[in-house]
């Protein structure tokens, strides 16, 4: 039996483990990177390893997160990454040169090879066919450090890619009709691999879309082959020495298929607010609008921005519609000057914003009161954009500047023939914005910068004997990280300094939570499935760490939060019986009896609660090293007790 690409990459890279869907297995990586907004947690925590020098092939420091500045808050927190970067071996993007995966699709990514990043849409480097998967900022700390990463041995869903897209249907439209099909759940434990005649038809940015929202499916990771249109993406930015050819086996099985024939697309949009609550645009047609964002690291490469740029040339966007361009990269803003799509732009009335997430995170831009807000983003989560009572959908650049010339929604279809855009065969390269580190000499005499709103990471502890707490929250389905630690410009500068960031905590849900939490001195919460999708940010752990969470109870757990509270000492548990949320209630007495032994041995845990007559059982489905880790307090107190 033959291999899958995943398969082929995991097995090149296997530390520990069977390579059978559902075990736990331990990884090499190769490359890791990390942004400003969860950077600066993975970098004190490196130093709280006592790690002098990166362990990895290539290890890359963003900034492009937190660069709208206020205050001095987000510039200090640029100045520690930078100097901690330059002193430990990690080279660092400075703010204006990109956001941080399409930077390292142009510069850095490597087919074949395995890349972790403290940011959930990591896996936007398989469009180039390498296994990049999001983690939390502990776990790409360890790997700095030379320490593997620890996944579950995921199952490989195959997407077979038939005919070509017609006009005006993009690599959006692609990934929004596999959300449509498999929903913000259908992939988690599994990575998706794309095969097929119609991968041929796809350009590297395309692929890069596509695999970018995978994460939105709960996925791994997911990944193209790496194939002749590879390496003459590799070929214009000058790393064709990079490239190596990746493709399954003939004879590869798959967990499960599926088939989509891209000529039978049409343009989609999801709609608030999930990125599986999608509708055709044509459905839409009509509904009046008041924003447009293009850019994000979804749709900010070269070929989407000229796109646009050739949809607007010469026309003006309506006036009752303020327009925003986020190119991906210095490489993408450069070259738009260079050919003078920049100045089209400018001239239809787009507002040109800098090379960096912005809007998507809330980080500006965000729309009027229950403002429509068109967005080529890949998350429309209610409030991320920064307006509580806004409604963001998600579309393609095609949709977005069509909507943006018309003032209402419009299907890019009926404006006849598409424009043709042609890109060039070599990129503008000048990374003369990435700076190197200092040589292992030369960093012993830097001195590593720390501004006063850098605070020191939460510790955890050992679980209690016997848990005797209140049940302090109760959430549904499908809470994600934004629901339990907002971004925005309000927000963000504060994710170095947990305490302060602790007043924000599931405020989207519970304006009182925070002080509800402190009074309570802590307690356990019980969510609904999928609880904590979306981000990897680690702050959704470390803060109900510094508010006293002791354990979350949930029917499901999205796979990236799960492991952050596991490696910040916070117990997860899934209910047995599904019927038995019902049965408890936000602010209820809950005891588990035995509570530290159970997770040290036990399967199954016995919850009591006030009123009710028999114990609920909740399922412990950890490994023994996860064990070891709850037991230690942490990851940190793991990995130092590992000495």
């Amino acid at each position: 039996m033959g291999y899958t690409i995943v398969q082929k990459i995991i097995k090149s890279h296997l530390v520990s483990g069977e390579m059978t869907a559902g075990s736990e297995i331990a990884l090499r990586i190769d490359q890791t990177l990390t942004q400003d907004a969860t950077g600066t947690m993975a970098y004190l925590q490196l130093e709280a390893m006592e790690i002098e020098r990166v362990r990895t092939e290539l290890s890359v420091a963003y900034i492009d997160h937190n660069t709208l500045q206020s205050g001095f808050e987000n510039a200090d927190d640029h100045r520690y990454i930078q100097t901690v970067a330059k002193k430990h071996g990690v080279r660092f993007s400075r703010p204006g040169n990109g956001i941080c995966h399409q930077v390292h699709l142009e510069r850095f990514g490597v087919p074949g090879k395995t890349l972790i990043g403290s940011d959930s849409h990591t896996p936007t480097a398989g469009g180039i066919g390498m296994l990049g998967m999001g983690a939390g900022g502990l776990d790409v700390a360890v790997a700095m450090g030379g320490g593997a990463y620890y996944i579950t041995m995921p199952r490989v869903i195959k997407i077979n890619l038939t005919g070509r897209l017609p006009d005006y249907v993009s690599a959006k439209d692609v990934i929004l009709e596999v959300l449509r099909l498999l929903g913000v759940k259908g992939g988690v434990g599994a990575v998706i691999e794309y095969v097929g005649e119609g991968v041929k038809t796809l350009t590297v940015p395309q692929r890069a879309t596509i695999t970018n929202m995978g994460a939105e499916l709960g996925a791994t990771s997911s990944i193209f082959p790496s194939d002749e249109l590879t390496l003459a993406f590799m070929k214009a930015q000058g790393r064709e020495s990079d490239f190596t050819e990746l493709y399954p086996d003939a004879d590869a099985v798959y967990d499960s298929e599926y088939t989509i024939d891209l000529s039978s697309l049409m343009p989609l949009a999801a709609c608030p607010h999930s990125p599986d609550n999608v509708r055709s645009v044509e459905s839409l047609s009509g509904m009046k609008i008041d924003q447009v964002c293009i850019g994000s690291c979804t749709n900010s490469s070269l070929s989407d921005m000229l796109t646009v740029a050739a949809m607007l040339k010469g026309k003006t966007v309506h006036p009752d519609v303020s327009l925003s361009i986020s190119p991906g990269s210095k490489q993408v803003y450069t070259m738009l000057a260079e050919c003078g799509a920049l100045a089209d732009l400018i001239a239809a009335g787009a507002r040109i914003l800098e090379c960096a997430c912005g809007p998507c995170i809330g980080m500006g831009f965000s729309p009027k009161s229950a403002g429509v807000s068109l967005r080529t983003f890949n998350r429309n989560f209610l409030a991320r954009s920064g307006t509580a009572d806004a409604s963001v959908y998600l579309v393609s650049p095609e949709t977005a500047a069509a909507s943006a010339i018309a003032g209402v929604f419009t299907d890019p279809t009926t404006l006849g023939a598409a424009p043709s855009i042609s890109l060039p065969d070599k990129f503008t390269v000048n990374d003369n914005l990435i700076e190197l580190p200092a040589s292992v000499d030369e960093a012993k005499n830097i001195t590593v910068e720390r501004g006063p709103n850098i605070k020191p990471i939460p510790k955890g502890k050992a679980p209690d004997r016997d848990l005797d707490c209140e049940l302090i929250l109760k959430v549904g389905d499908n809470i994600t990280t934004d629901h339990i630690m907002p971004a925005g410009a309000k927000i963000l500068p504060y994710r170095s300094n947990v305490p302060k960031l602790s007043e924000f905590c599931f405020t989207v849900c519970d304006k009182d939570f925070p002080r509800r939490a402190l009074a309570a001195g802590g307690g356990v919460i019980l969510g609904g499935h999928n609880y904590g999708q979306g981000s990897s940010r680690e702050h959704a752990a470390l803060v109900p760490l510094y508010l006293g969470v002791k354990a979350v109870i949930a029917k499901s757990f999205a796979r990236i939060h799960v492991a952050n509270l596991i490696n910040f000492g916070i117990v997860p548990m899934t209910l047995a019986y599904e019927k038995d949320y019902d049965r408890i209630s936000e602010g209820a007495k809950i005891s588990i009896s035995g509570f530290y032994n159970a997770v040290k041995s036990e399967s199954v845990a016995y919850l009591t609660v006030d009123g009710l007559n028999e114990k609920i059982p909740l399922n412990l489905n950890l490994t023994s090293r996860q064990r070891d880790i709850l037991l230690a307090g942490g990851m940190l107190n793991y990995t130092k007790n590992a000495k």
